[in-house]
């Protein structure tokens, strides 16, 4: 029985990888371990078999060891958007440095990691520059590694396309920062297919792979198809550089995480779509799932959390 360890596979990413693990694998054909420092906010991850979720702080090192013991593999989907410097470093560069220095003390070799379309250590943002570096401590490792680097990721439950709908429902007009950056939006579901092939074919080992959809859109596009198919198309106001950073300034002011950085407006200044000089999601034998096919699925009225709009606003709640 094949065991994997999934560091970050309480969020967007890893619960579907750990749907598509046990596809994969069969019932009882994998163990799937999914540490949390809050298990009970992913008890939905209880009801698939073989999953089991463990309290621990995965940034402590004799708690790592302990979560590494006995595993045939670890995936590695830990990454934030939003921080300082220090709390991009802690998290890309310091928690692979740790994964490789737990994984040479324990055995486990067979490595998956996650990091970032644009990720370069000539990066204009902290994020893209700490997901590179990260990925540069694991390659300099004895690890059995393999890299993916994902655009940006839709999918029901994204906070994304979602956050875009949300706003055009409350919004007149949306003033939109970085209207004219390029991505290449890819499913979130073909990026766990991706790492489960990672984990099954020995191949991939050494490779970095660009997972990225079919097409290229501007912010803009997506902000706008995300407005038409939740029924809430606004008009879309590109914002100046200097009107942007404005933005990105009051936001950080707002209390929980900000809906938009500095560090968010420096990542944008890189086009988010596949170079082509690495092997794609074809090289893994997937064809890119277009946004138009999936997009429409869960944020047209009626259709996920949006199907209960009719009962709220009978009971006066919207």
């Amino acid at each position: 029985m094949k065991s994997v360890l999934i560091l970050g596979g309480t969020g967007f990413v890893g619960s579907v990888l750990c749907e598509r693990l046990v596809q994969h694998f069969g019932g009882a054909g994998v163990r799937i371990a999914v540490p949390s420092r809050r298990p009970q906010r992913a008890r939905h991850l209880l009801t698939l078999p073989t999953v089991e979720l463990i309290e621990a702080d995965i940034h402590d090192d004799a708690q790592l060891d302990r979560l590494l013991a006995k595993r045939d593999a670890v995936v590695n989907l830990v990454a934030i958007l939003h921080g300082s410097a220090a709390d991009f470093e802690r998290v890309h560069v310091a928690l692979p440095r740790r994964l490789a220095s737990a994984c040479a003390g324990t055995g486990v070799q067979r490595v998956v990691h996650v990091s970032a379309l644009g990720a370069s250590a000539n990066a204009p943002s902290h994020y893209l520059r700490s997901k590179a570096r990260g990925e540069a401590v694991l390659k300099a490792s004895p690890l059995a590694l393999s890299v993916l680097r994902p655009s940006v990721m839709f999918g029901a439950g994204d906070r994304f396309l979602n956050l875009f709908a949300r706003l055009q429902r409350v919004l007149p007009v949306l003033p939109l920062a970085g209207a004219h950056a390029r991505m290449q939006p890819v499913w979130v579901d073909d990026v766990a297919e991706a790492i489960v092939r990672c984990l099954l074919d020995d191949r991939t080992i050494g490779k970095t792979f660009e997972c990225a959809g079919p097409s290229i859109y501007t912010l803009a596009d997506l902000a706008r198809l995300a407005g038409r198919w939740s029924g809430h198309e606004r008009p879309i106001v590109p914002l100046s550089p200097a009107l942007a950073r404005a933005q990105a300034a009051l936001m950080r002011l707002a209390p929980g995480e900000p809906l938009l950085s500095a560090d968010n407006l420096d990542s944008l200044r890189v086009a988010n779509v596949a170079s082509g000089a690495l092997p794609g999601l074809d090289a893994l034998g997937i064809v890119p799932t277009a946004l138009e096919a999936i997009g429409p699925s869960y944020l047209s009225a009626g259709q996920g959390p949006a199907r209960l709009n009719g009962w709220r606003a009978r009971a006066g709640r919207g």
